[in-house]
């Protein structure tokens, strides 16, 4: 009988993926409440296999205890600790106490505004290899922009429901309703633009029964607007006399991003209304309005001026105060977001792979991607698609 002739076996060699870590510090900035996720849209992050670290209070704003974060199966950390994960997640301003604190070689999501404030930060992650997304930028497959659609969208109709609040005070408003009754003419909402927060503002107005007219020099932009508002609002591009018209009759005024921007200087501020209710919703909050006083709706409570003498405002920040519904619809953003570099395995790979996430970079391994960083820290703008080609 032939002996056994030992044979190979293959050996099962058993492998522990490492778990990816996301890090929620708080937002320290006294002028920016907007907090990525709520409770359940953390859970869902941890419940895709990723551990979630929040820091202490951090929810506080959206009245949010740790323990209700805690319940969905997210740590509790300290702030160094939320700033030392994988990826981390905030949508406010790093100092540079913070940026050093940051993982070598981290993601950073956030949004390039909050970025550029501290320019010795903004160069501390550059030398720490951080690789930072700016998400206003970020755009999907359709061209929409997920995370600035979501904010634009809450601007408008948060202004809206401020609006019509100051207008209905008895003290410190003219103790108005903002669609009238019976027999009491509705007031006037005047909208420059026509994109997603002035459809959303219009929207709102419209729905309140206000009379709504929007101006946008882009006449293709507004024929797609009007269509989807219906012919309760009345279009015009910015004919000087229809728009100083609407400008005078005005109880609202609402500026959003156009092309060119709008600026409407002091002689135009001066033939509005006494008491006129204005909103500054472009990407550069104030230079809407350059003359007229600004109040931060995030810091202050509505002017305590006397009735009897009312002043013409501008209010920015108009989505801040309804920081919570803007932490329930940037969830279900981020959760898309993380799927993607999931699938992707890593953040190299996902910069390749989808064309949307090359555009929002703006740091990329020690290198500045992006022209306008790059300008304000004085450093050379690299291509970051010959970058990864060759990397």
């Amino acid at each position: 009988m032939d002996a056994p002739i030992p044979l190979e076996q293959v050996l099962r060699a058993d492998t522990v993926a490492r778990q990816i870590s996301v890090g929620i510090p708080a937002v320290r900035s006294i002028s920016d409440h907007r907090f990525p996720f709520t409770p359940e849209g953390a859970g869902m992050l941890v419940d895709k296999g990723f551990c979630v670290r929040m820091e202490s209070g951090a929810a506080a704003h959206i009245h949010y205890g740790d323990d209700a974060y805690a319940r969905h199966g997210v740590e509790i950390c300290t702030r160094s600790e939320t700033l030392g994960a994988d990826i981390v997640v905030c949508l406010g301003q790093l100092d540079t106490l913070d940026a050093r604190m940051v993982k070598r070689g981290a993601l950073l999501l956030t949004m390039v505004r909050s970025a550029v404030k501290d320019r010795e930060a903004l160069a501390i992650l550059l030398r720490r290899h951080v690789i930072a997304l700016g998400l206003e930028n970020l755009t999907d497959a359709g061209g929409n922009r997920p995370f600035a659609d979501i904010i634009h969208e809450i601007d408008g109709r948060a202004a809206m429901a401020v609006a019509s609040s100051l207008l209905a005070d008895a003290v410190h408003g003219k103790g108005i309703l903002l669609g009238g009754v019976a027999g009491v003419v509705p007031c006037e909402v005047t909208i420059t633009g026509s994109d997603v927060a002035a459809c959303a503002a219009a929207r709102t107005a419209l729905g309140l029964g206000a009379i709504v007219r929007m101006f946008d020099n882009n006449v293709y932009k507004l024929r797609e607007a009007l269509s989807v508002l219906g012919s309760g609002v009345i279009g015009s591009t910015m004919h000087r006399k229809v728009f100083d018209s609407a400008l005078a009759s005005a109880d609202i005024v609402i500026v959003t991003d156009t092309e060119p921007a709008v600026t409407l200087t002091s002689d135009r501020v001066n033939m509005m209304k006494r008491g006129v209710i204005c909103f500054d919703l472009t990407s550069e909050p104030g230079r809407a309005f350059p003359s007229m006083p600004h109040v931060d709706l995030d810091l202050a409570a509505p002017s305590d001026t006397d009735p009897s003498e009312p002043v013409r405002l501008c209010y920015v920040n108009a989505a801040n105060t309804v920081p919570r519904t803007m932490a329930m619809a940037l969830s279900n953003t981020f959760l898309a977001l993380l799927d993607d570099l999931i699938v992707c395995d890593g953040v190299a790979n996902a910069l390749k792979l989808n064309k949307s996430l090359r555009r929002a970079a703006f740091l990329f391994l020690g290198k500045c991607v992006n022209p306008a960083v790059a300008h304000l820290l004085g450093v050379r703008c690299v291509d970051i698609n010959l970058f990864l080609q060759f990397s």
